[in-house]
């Protein structure tokens, strides 16, 4: 379906509350400091590689025993958040993704 300037009315981009290009916070948690960052950031690499790398923040639980690594990516579509997600989620070395 089309209004009457011939765009989509129903894309992913038009469904989302998300207006793209945007910066968005992407954070992994697991317990493996080392393993949870190479993990978001080959993530972030293969879905999102023109996304800076230097502002990454890392921060460890009350107990120390899970890291959270969060990164601020430059998103350009929901497909592509949906993807990092996947894959981290899909990753035995991340807990949990936010």
């Amino acid at each position: 379906m089309t209004d009457t300037n011939d765009k989509p009315t129903t894309t992913d981009e038009q469904q989302s509350c998300i207006e793209f290009p945007c910066d968005f916070p992407i954070k992994a948690m697991g317990t493996d400091r080392a393993l949870v960052e190479k993990t978001l950031l080959d993530a972030v690499e293969r879905h999102a590689p023109d996304s800076p790398r230097d502002n990454i923040e890392r921060r460890d639980s009350r107990t120390g025993k899970y890291i959270a690594v969060t990164i601020t990516i430059t998103a350009s579509s929901k497909q592509q958040l949906d993807s990092i997600y996947q894959e981290l989620t899909d990753s035995e070395h991340i807990t949990m993704a936010l």
